[in-house]
């Protein structure tokens, strides 16, 4: 079995404003990734411990995060601090949520597969890079690089040259458009390309290339062929 990547992207960052949520997918286990007033982002399991409601669906007050179904709300170390039924109990410390680590770089969010996921190990930082947009796709992440590594950029007619920065990030060069690609794996032939370029890209015409990479993401091998 091929070993999972220690840090997995989940987000473009500017995707998830401050006092917000949203859900991701990280290979078949669902997470809820938010920001809390000060704009640091969490990572955690979408399951309220309760009554297993995804806190993705939740709102987000100060430095907690409420579950939407009976309002139980969590700090960011993931315990539970305030019970709205029960508004003096003393929450016992083993009502909590699952929480992984985060982390961000390059434009996007991160999540390690740990609580303790190592920082050193996330890509390194790289100046001056704004964001394209993420796209969703059934497809598998051989398919994947081979379609990225085969597709021009815009305004060039030669394939990218391509450089693997780690399993599961990527960057592709043509003149003077650099694009980053990180790739999320959702599942079985399921995943996310989360897409940021160098300042002074060409981002609307990289935003159509995305559309268009997209569609031939999810074309079957037999028609492309």
């Amino acid at each position: 079995m091929t070993p999972q990547p220690i840090w997995s992207p989940v987000a473009l960052s500017n995707m998830v404003d401050p006092s917000t949520s949203t859900g991701a997918v990280v290979n078949g286990a669902e997470l809820v990734v938010w920001r809390d007033s000060s704009g640091k982002a969490h990572v955690w399991e979408d399951r309220c411990p309760h009554r297993g409601m995804r806190m993705s669906f939740g709102f987000v007050r100060g430095d907690h995060l409420a579950c939407l179904y009976h309002g139980w709300q969590y700090d960011t170390a993931g315990q539970c601090r305030h019970i709205p039924a029960h508004p003096q109990l003393d929450v016992p410390q083993t009502i909590r949520m699952q929480t992984f680590a985060s982390a961000e770089r390059n434009g996007i969010i991160w999540a390690g597969s740990t609580t303790e996921a190592d920082p050193a190990l996330l890509p390194a930082e790289i100046a001056g890079l704004v964001p394209v947009r993420s796209l969703y796709a059934d497809c598998t992440m051989e398919k994947a690089l081979a379609i990225l590594a085969a597709t021009p950029l815009p305004g060039v007619s030669d394939a990218p040259k391509i450089e693997t920065i780690s399993e599961n990030y990527i960057s592709l060069t043509a003149g003077a458009t650099r694009l980053l690609v990180a790739i999320q794996s959702m599942g079985d032939a399921k995943l996310a390309l989360h897409l940021m370029a160098n300042e002074g890209a060409p981002i609307a015409a990289l935003a159509r290339y995305a559309q268009a990479l997209r569609l031939a993401l999810e074309t079957p091998l037999a028609e492309v062929a």
